[in-house]
């Protein structure tokens, strides 16, 4: 299936425009991530944390997918209102279709550096949404929150910028797995994710 025709199933339009690259240099255009991606990684990897969080989300097809999947909360967070507004109609126009709990569900118009990090927020999900320094400040965050409540921490990147990768390395998070979208991967390597947990 299309990728439209996988938004049609959970009732949601996450194709289509973007809207541009951000005004600022340490921000990146909104891409969504391909389903196809998202079958490869979740056939293998499967999420038994507590909340499932989505930096950059964009109009939210990966925190809809993850729950439509896994029935686990989810929360997407981004720093444009238009795309959190796109994200909360296709929320709405989702449970309208498809079923499932609203609160387990959430959009979040945030900057990712200031985003306050929840002792439940465990998994964390990013298709190469900013800058390295900025991905820095949000990880300091991320570690003081695991300071405070101690638990497994996992970190997925889609298509990861090597700045990310070697930042990755002078943390305590461990490398995982690598997982490759065959179809995709053959012409463009970075067609992958890598998976770290603490």
């Amino acid at each position: 299936m299309s990728d439209e025709q996988r938004d049609a199933a959970l009732g949601i339009h996450t194709v289509g425009n973007q809207y541009g690259f951000p005004q600022m240099a340490h921000y990146h255009r909104y891409e969504p991530t391909p389903y196809e991606g998202l079958d490869v990684l979740f056939d293998r990897f499967s999420i038994t944390g507590r909340t499932f969080v989505d930096i950059g989300c964009g109009k939210g097809r990966v925190p809809l997918y993850v729950y439509d999947r896994f029935r686990i909360r989810v929360t997407g967070i981004d720093m444009k209102e238009q795309y959190i507004d796109e994200a909360n109609v296709n929320k709405n126009a989702y449970l309208r279709k498809i079923g499932g709990k609203p609160q387990l569900i959430q959009f979040v118009q945030h900057y990712a550096q200031a985003y306050d990090i929840a002792d439940t927020d465990d998994v964390f999900f990013f298709f190469n949404p900013f800058s390295v320094q900025i991905f820095m400040k949000f990880l300091e965050n991320v570690l003081a929150s695991y300071e405070q409540s101690p638990r497994k921490l996992t970190i997925i990147f889609y298509y990861p910028s090597h700045d990310y990768v070697e930042y990755m390395e002078q943390t305590p998070f461990t490398f995982v797995e690598e997982i490759r979208i065959p179809t995709l991967y053959k012409s463009n390597e970075n067609e992958r994710f890598l998976v770290y947990e603490m």
